[in-house]
């Protein structure tokens, strides 16, 4: 850990020039007093490293030391620091890990492109959770099934099923991990055929002794190929037609964005509001019962075909009237 210390406070200075022991102190979470012995311990490793008191003091090497290492061109610094940007590296608890590396990497970078690089972190924000939906998370044993992956071991696995109460266990030969819509997911083969697995239903999970019995010449990619297609492999959809208030349409495009499957004809400017109060939309479901989730929007939105999406709201609607009218 001293060692690793050590060499980010040497980038550190030769990526910011003078740095108060203050901000090291922060940088690194340690205290003052540790890098300040730190700064003696490069000094006596030949490092020209030299303090400065006062106001404006710091910490700072002699002008001219560096490492230098060229050849990565600006888009090339700029795609390494989106990294920084992601947020996987959280759950897999590498983000001190991904900050030392940027750190090296700032400071082997020819100087020119540095401040396109360092302003990555402060132009680009990537949050993978779709609005209103916040992300899953990881559960629990996310740190076991990065283990059992990387060590090339089977896993036990506890499990609850979507809608099953009763948690079912496996012993699997894992892939590796995928990160999909800030939705973490095993990919493995149990008794030879390819299995998603989310994370956050993983119950408990045991590395296995055994070595992974994985498909031969088969990788990670192909079976995320594989077990995608089989999810995005939907039964047919119901198109249902809807109208909702203008006043409501921007929320409603929100939430039911990806149901919508043409854009919203212009409006006609014909009312004395200056366009009509109500919008059409051509929407697409899985089936009846999801239908069920435009009764949030009241009186604002109503089907208008087909009448079998009518007759399933109508059904919802009584039931919830008269769920709270024995109420």
């Amino acid at each position: 850990m001293k060692a690793d210390r050590l060499l980010s406070i040497l980038l550190l200075l030769q990526t910011r020039g003078r740095v108060s022991a203050t901000e090291l102190a922060e940088r690194l979470e340690v205290s003052v007093r540790t890098i300040y012995r730190d700064v003696e311990a490069l000094s006596a490793a030949g490092v020209p490293v030299y303090t400065e008191r006062g106001r404006h003091g710091g910490i700072a090497l002699l002008p001219g030391y560096r490492t230098d290492v060229s050849g990565l061109t600006a888009d090339e610094a700029r795609a390494l620091f989106v990294l920084s940007a992601q947020g996987a590296h959280s759950d897999l608890g590498l983000d001190g890990a991904l900050g030392s590396a940027l750190r090296k990497v700032m400071a082997a970078l020819p100087a020119p492109h540095r401040p396109a690089a360092e302003r990555i972190s402060e132009r680009v924000l990537v949050d993978p959770a779709r609005w209103l939906q916040p992300g899953v998370p990881a559960g629990p044993d996310l740190g076991e099934l990065q283990h059992a992956v990387f060590a090339d071991r089977r896993l036990r696995l506890r499990y609850r099923h979507s809608g099953t109460p009763v948690p079912v266990e496996y012993t699997v030969d894992p892939y590796g991990l995928v990160s999909k819509a800030a939705v973490w997911y095993l990919v493995a083969d149990l008794q030879g055929e390819p299995r998603l697995f989310r994370a956050d239903r993983v119950l408990a999970a045991e590395t296995v002794e055994d070595p992974v019995r994985r498909r031969p010449g088969v990788g990670l990619g192909e079976v995320w190929t594989v077990l995608r297609e089989q999810v995005e492999r939907l039964p047919k959809e119901v198109p249902v037609k809807v109208r909702v208030r203008r006043a409501r349409l921007d929320m409603f495009v929100r939430i039911h964005g990806a149901r919508i499957t043409a854009p919203p004809p212009e409006p006609s400017c014909t009312g004395p509001g200056g366009g009509e109060e109500w919008m059409e939309l051509a929407m697409a479901f899985q089936s009846l019962p999801a239908v069920r989730a435009l009764l949030a929007f009241g009186a604002d939105a109503e089907v208008l075909a087909p009448p079998a999406a009518r007759r399933e709201l109508a059904r919802a609607a009584a039931e919830a009237a008269r769920l709270y009218r024995e109420g």
